[in-house]
């Protein structure tokens, strides 16, 4: 760490190019190479899959996704001779775009089914020749583009609904975005009363999300890697990045105030908050690391680019940060803090705060923490009812094409037409001949279908399938209870007549994807969990620290999300992030949520108990280590803070559900976890602790490495030791 800052500090000009050289080279080489995000839903040993495999070996034509371009005519009816030549013609040249391996039309006799009670709507099935996330993003895009053109014409509303079509809704960043950097700016120069140091986090954060962002477009061409990716690498890396940077700028402030020349603050300031950076992106490595358990291709992709955008966020704030800070001198002070400094005036943090920080937390830190502890217990009950499932497009904006097409689709031909299974039947000789018969009229008299379409044999005669439609929509309790019913009853009765079934469709493929997820969670959070406290007992060489700090950030992802079910799975607020009425939960979104936010949790863990640590073993005291470092690092804390609920809120404003909900989630985390856990709850537990807060097993202490997070900046650590009173305080309450 010393030889890294004292490079950056004496060639900061060279770091700074060897910086820009980096950014405007990966930029490049994405922009030359290209990228190819594909959101893949690959579930190998489910039996959806096996549906899937079924279909691609006895009906290849079946085999690929299926999208619905839905089409209503309210005045003339869709069997009007205009609205059929017009639409017959739009059919026509959807099917020639390239991907497209046919088209199922309402004026045909194959899909005279697929035109409403009352004439005035109709759908087509536009099949890929593959599953949606893998056929062409440039192919989905040509077929939305033809549907936009033929919208409005003659009067008729079209749409286009599906898999496919909700590939068209790539999150990116847009206006409110924008504004939210800007209003972090705008927290930043309140925080730091200097315009200079304002610019630090802001450069930092820019280049590292311009390296991240051009790295993992060059990474999708190498695999799968879904298209949220690059708005994950955005989302995460604005809000560490700048926190990381103010961390080590804000420590650097504190040295100049100390009356430390330019390079050795920078230097000290690198050693001892730039070795919590590194924790702390460790802690947030090792919470990504997690996602890697369920062994999904869509999770693996999202944890790869969000672990790209925290290397580059640590490596701007090891090398970059220091550099600036190095060409800005004293101007990161205010001019004000720069005549006091002059004046010999400026030094360690008022008393007045100190006074703040220890009359509720030191005064009272059992009515702190119980008070804390019921705030969190309170927000947290929604997440009691957490329903795993697929938000179907019917809670996608009011507008959308994706919504339109659900709409129209469910208002002429019912909710479950919108998502229909595919069962599969396997025959061999010992199948009984009515047996095929059986099942379909067993799933005919099921009292959530509405319509069973089969059996359709297969060319060779030895398999067979059905289409089922739901009596409710893709994301009700009850369609999903259908599958099981389907698997467990149906399948086993045809199983003892020689039939093997299996169940497809879009609703069955998220069915076993949160099978998938939820058989992987105990390990996930194993991982997770046991890997940060294990990294914290290094950092802290303590066992207490990194228990007291998983429990709260449990209780953190908790309120979180007991937040998200609130506005997106019971509907409340809805309205105000731009969602529908409410559904149930992404599968994977629990997985990505909690990686995120634990690790991010554990960052203000860090940056926090770094500083008491610093004191503590200066002092000895732990009263004085507690009260003096929340003094020191709250305002900081705070700001940070701020800066991340701004930059995640300003996320609510994207067009993708899923960002949306990870935007409330992590500001609604980083909230609870800075303005209560860490300013209330951690520093009350610590003070109520005592010396127990740095207990360690010396067997335990003997095996871990030692690496002291203040070692190396001897002039902090003796500053440290001098401001201690040791003044008596009052015993807790």
């Amino acid at each position: 760490m010393h030889s890294l800052a004292q490079f950056s500090t004496r060639r900061p000009l060279l770091v700074i190019l060897l910086w820009i050289a980096a950014v405007i080279g990966l930029s490049a080489a994405n922009a030359a190479a290209g990228s190819d995000f594909r959101d893949s839903f690959s579930l190998p040993g489910t039996d959806s899959q096996a549906a899937y495999d079924f279909l691609g070996q006895h009906f290849p034509a079946a085999s690929g996704s299926t999208d619905t371009i839905a089409w209503g005519a309210q005045d003339q009816g869709v069997t009007d001779p205009i609205v059929k030549a017009d639409m017959t013609a739009l059919l026509a040249r959807l099917a020639e775009v390239p991907g497209v391996a046919g088209i199922t039309s309402p004026y045909s006799a194959e899909g005279a089914a697929q035109v409403s009670a009352d004439g005035t709507i109709a759908f087509a099935g536009l099949h890929w020749n593959g599953q949606a996330y893998a056929v062409s993003l440039e192919s989905v895009r040509q077929v939305g583009s033809i549907v936009s053109e033929a919208n409005g014409v003659d009067g008729v509303n079209v749409a286009f609904g599906g898999q496919g079509a909700s590939r068209l809704s790539t999150p990116s960043i847009g206006v409110g975005e924008v504004i939210g950097v800007g209003i972090a700016a705008l927290v930043l120069l309140l925080a730091l009363g200097s315009l200079a140091a304002t610019t630090v986090p802001l450069i930092g954060a820019m280049a590292g999300v311009g390296s991240a962002v051009a790295a993992v477009g060059l990474l999708s061409n190498l695999g799968p890697l879904s298209s949220a990716a690059p708005i994950v690498a955005e989302l995460l890396g604005l809000g560490i990045g700048i926190d990381y940077a103010l961390f080590i700028t804000n420590r650097h402030r504190r040295g100049l105030k100390e009356g430390r020349p330019v390079s050795e603050s920078i230097i000290g300031a690198s050693i001892t908050s730039g070795r919590a950076v590194i924790f702390a992106g460790v802690t947030v490595f090792i919470a990504l690391a997690g996602m890697y358990v369920p062994r999904i291709s869509f999770l693996t992709g999202l944890a790869t680019s969000a672990a790209i955008t925290v290397f580059f966020s640590v490596a701007v704030s090891l090398t970059l940060v220091p550099a600036i800070l190095q060409l800005y001198g004293l101007r990161v002070l205010s001019r004000r803090e720069r005549r006091q400094l002059a004046a010999g005036s400026v030094g360690p943090t008022p008393d007045a705060a100190e006074d703040g920080a220890r009359g509720l937390i030191g005064r009272h830190p059992i009515v702190a923490s119980v008070g804390a502890l019921i705030v969190l217990g309170s927000i947290a009950i929604p997440a009691i009812g957490l329903r795993l499932g697929n938000a179907d497009q019917g809670s996608d904006p009011v507008g959308s094409s994706t919504r339109t097409a659900y709409d129209l689709v469910a208002r002429g031909f019912g909710p479950g037409a919108n998502g229909p299974l595919v069962v599969t039947a396997g025959l061999s000789s010992a199948t009984a001949p009515t047996a095929l018969a059986d099942l379909g009229a067993s799933l005919e008299a099921d009292p959530g279908v509405v319509a069973v379409v089969g059996p359709i044999p297969s060319a060779a005669g030895d398999a067979a399938m059905f289409q089922v439609v739901p009596a409710t929509d893709p994301q009700s309790a009850a369609t999903v209870d259908l599958v099981t019913r389907v698997r467990d009853t149906y399948g086993a009765s045809a199983a003892q007549a020689g039939i093997t079934v299996h169940v497809g469709g879009a609703v069955a493929t998220h069915v076993d994807f949160a099978q998938s997820i939820a058989k992987s969670l105990p390990v996930f959070f194993a991982v997770v969990v046991g890997l940060s406290m294990l990294v914290l007992a290094l950092a802290f060489r303590s066992i207490v620290l990194p228990v007291v700090g998983a429990v709260l950030n449990l209780l953190s992802a908790a309120a979180a999300f007991g937040v998200v079910v609130a506005v997106f799975q019971w509907g409340w607020g809805h309205s105000l992030v731009g969602v529908g009425e409410g559904g149930p939960i992404e599968p994977f979104v629990p997985v990505i949520l909690f990686a995120m936010l634990f690790g991010l949790s554990m960052d203000y863990q860090v940056f926090l108990v770094s500083r008491i640590a610093e004191l503590w073993h200066a002092t000895g005291d732990n009263a004085l280590a507690v009260r003096r470092g929340l003094a020191e690092v709250s305002r900081v804390i705070i700001a940070a803070a701020a800066i991340m609920i701004v930059v995640f809120g300003s996320f609510v404003t994207s067009d993708s559900r899923i960002i949306k909900l990870l935007g409330l989630g992590l500001a609604s985390a980083i909230f609870l976890d800075a303005f209560v856990i860490r300013m209330v709850f951690m520093p009350a537990v610590m003070r109520l602790l005592g010396r127990a807060n740095w207990w360690m097993p010396r067997w335990f202490d003997r095996i871990l490495p030692h690496i002291d997070l203040d070692k190396g900046d001897d002039a902090a650590a003796s500053a440290a030791g001098s401001a201690t009173e040791r003044e008596s305080e009052p015993a807790p309450a």
